[in-house]
């Protein structure tokens, strides 16, 4: 589907008056910097998937670094797994961000989706008022009602030789009887203090463009960038009891010991073996 710019498109803007359109001009101004990462802000009414235009666009050579295309609103966005993620127009921020990491070995920018996600975390700590959390690799999750719940997700993919878009799924307003499932949950159900999402948006990308940064300059290490700490400090996987659904329909038991310097998950068995985890479906165990 082709994106269409939403910059100045005027018809029903106003049509959910809780849920008010993104200026792209606006963020243009706050976000593009001379000496800054973010070059480029692109707002579409609806679209596919940001991921995908954004990729196609990489490829053409058509995007420079640092592009952010957002979305008001998705209708085929995906997440990992071919998953498929919707939502009520204006009701997240939906945003794919293309990044070329040139001074960083390859083999280390499975980082990248992590990064995002301790990024995200940071900047909806410090705008919207409300307790994150990250399941380890891609979900943000909040507490709802004492439970937590799954309000956002992260899907890094390849763009070219060089390039990866990293695509941002937020559900900031959505309501109870708006949720795809019962398990998911949103900023605003979550108690946030804030949900307009111009200050949320530009909080995130201000805290990505903060901690990319950091990772390039260390040549993407994770623990010279203090990346690995930090996703660490915030992932709510580690402690706990999981199941992880591997590859080829094998599953392994265990307790999350920690995140090594690959990005995997390392489980804990009850035989006393340490298993890295770099692909598979996660699961937090309830206790008994």
């Amino acid at each position: 589907m082709t994106p269409r710019d939403a910059s100045d498109d005027n018809s029903s803007r106003w049509s959910d008056l809780d849920r008010p359109p993104l200026n792209g001009t606006a963020l243009r101004r706050a976000l593009v910097r001379e000496d800054g990462l973010w070059s480029d802000v692109r707002v579409v009414q609806r679209t596919g998937s940001t991921n995908s235009d954004l990729a196609a666009l990489a490829v053409k050579g058509e995007a420079a670094e640092g592009t952010i295309l957002i979305a008001e609103e998705q209708t085929a966005g995906r997440g990992r797994l071919d998953r498929s993620w919707t939502a009520p127009p204006r009701s997240g921020l939906f945003f794919s961000v293309l990044l070329r990491p040139a001074e960083v070995p390859v083999a280390r920018w499975g980082w990248l989706t992590l990064l995002t996600g301790v990024a995200v975390a940071t900047g909806l700590a410090r705008a919207a008022g409300v307790d994150t959390a990250l399941k380890w690799p891609n979900d943000l999750l909040v507490t709802v009602g004492g439970e937590e719940r799954k309000a956002g997700g992260i899907l890094a993919e390849r763009a070219g030789e060089d390039g990866v878009v990293v695509g941002v799924g937020v559900n900031v307003t959505l309501r109870a009887d708006e949720l795809p499932v019962p398990q998911a949950g949103s900023l605003v159900l979550a108690g946030a203090a804030g949900t307009d999402r111009d200050p949320l948006l530009r909080a995130v990308l201000r805290s990505l463009e903060e901690w990319y940064g950091r990772w390039r300059a260390a040549g993407g290490d994770p623990a010279v960038a203090g990346l690995q700490e930090a996703y660490a400090a915030g992932c709510a996987t580690l402690g706990r009891s999981v199941r992880a659904e591997l590859p080829g329909g094998r599953a392994l038991v265990g307790e999350a010991v920690a995140v090594d310097g690959d990005g995997r998950l390392v489980i804990a068995t009850a035989d006393g073996v340490q298993e890295p985890v770099g692909a598979g479906d996660i699961v937090h165990i309830r206790p008994a």
